[in-house]
């Protein structure tokens, strides 16, 4: 195992072992995420629901059954961290709000993220999922609504790839915004495709 490696896999140790927000959180603290230094594309979303929190394994939900189908991976590829790494917005399931899960905690991402990044030097694109994701990343960048920041996602290209959230509560959004699918899918499956070849 490479050093830097090394350094990743001891950081990820002590996220998952983190307290930070416990007072906070309706369950236990149980961070969810995954990542080595070789992989080529990271997953930021928002928080794990109770389903992920429960099994560890992010993403292990219809959510992400969505997510593999928009990004055209089967479960295998999805969870190798060669290729594929997962980094909340926030680690820990959040609690429940009056319209579906609370926001991410915002201890998170200012405490842990940049560490890992330094440690994540082959990253070629970042999907940023969510609003909480892509105003931390996109900054003043970020236009005023999701869906401006996500019909803008050529702009922040090759580095950035804005994404709706794939939950079933989107179905609408989906459905009432049918450019997403026909133009934005295709264009990340293509370079998923170009990055893991």
């Amino acid at each position: 195992m490479s050093q830097i490696n090394t350094k990743l896999q001891h950081l990820i140790g002590e996220i998952k072992t983190c307290t930070v927000c416990k007072d906070f959180l309706p369950l236990e603290p149980n961070p969810v995420l995954e990542a080595t230094s070789k992989s080529k594309i990271l997953i930021i979303g928002q928080a794990p629901g109770t389903r992920v929190h429960n099994t560890g394994i992010p993403w292990n939900d219809p959510s992400g059954d969505r997510l593999r189908k928009w990004m055209d991976l089967d479960k295998a590829t999805f969870y190798d961290t060669e290729k594929i790494a997962i980094i909340p917005m926030g680690f820990c399931y959040p609690g429940k709000g009056k319209s579906g899960d609370l926001p991410p905690r915002k201890e998170c991402a200012p405490l842990w993220h940049q560490s890992l990044l330094d440690l994540m030097p082959e990253i070629e694109l970042t999907l940023l999922i969510g609003r909480y994701a892509q105003q931390y990343y996109l900054g003043k960048n970020s236009k005023k609504t999701l869906l401006e920041t996500v019909k803008s996602y050529e702009d922040f290209l090759p580095k950035f790839l804005p994404l709706v959230h794939p939950s079933p509560r989107n179905t609408y959004w989906l459905r009432k915004n049918p450019w997403f699918e026909e133009k934005v899918v295709p264009e990340l499956q293509l370079k998923i495709q170009e990055m893991l070849a």
